[in-house]
């Protein structure tokens, strides 16, 4: 049962809290929300949806750059392709010497397979693959790549 409002009035009753600036606006902007309700006033047009992100409608036109990578993620190709164009791009991120004497093999589930011509390259590859695994997370983003195989000439695949 609540107290009566003459009962709150009275001296040694409880007092209730005074309403703060932004409920007296709420009460306000819900009182003029109903009076236009009761005149059959409508809002001015529909609602505006809000975009969120850099995602567009598909009708709407766009770089075809954004349009490409776009399509790539939705169809989860994207970390193909860059591989893709790390293995094009091998002498540019290893450097000239390196690529004579080392290829990109296979890369899967973030394991890159290189091969070596020669035992010498092979172990100057495996020193060096700490540097090379930095090297192609930058390109590639960070995580991509997390283990590298190095392969000697004549080595069977495993």
């Amino acid at each position: 049962m609540s107290p009566s409002p003459a009962a709150a009035d009275a001296p040694g009753a409880p007092a209730t809290p005074a309403a703060s600036g932004a409920d007296l606006a709420r009460q306000a902007l819900a009182r003029a929300r109903a009076e236009a309700r009761e005149r059959g006033a409508v809002p001015r047009g529909a609602p505006r949806s809000r975009r969120r992100g850099r995602f567009r409608s598909r009708n709407e036109p766009q770089l075809f750059g954004d349009a490409v990578r776009t399509w790539l993620i939705e169809h989860g190709w994207q970390e193909q392709v860059a591989i893709g164009g790390v293995f094009g791009r091998w002498a540019d991120i290893v450097g000239a010497f390196n690529a004579e004497h080392l290829r990109p093999e296979s890369f899967s589930d973030g394991e890159l397979v290189v091969v070596a011509d020669s035992p010498t390259m092979a172990a100057h590859a495996r020193a060096m693959v700490r540097d090379l695994m930095r090297r192609l997370n930058e390109e590639l983003g960070d995580g991509t790549v997390v283990a590298i195989k190095v392969k000697g000439p004549g080595s069977r695949r495993r």
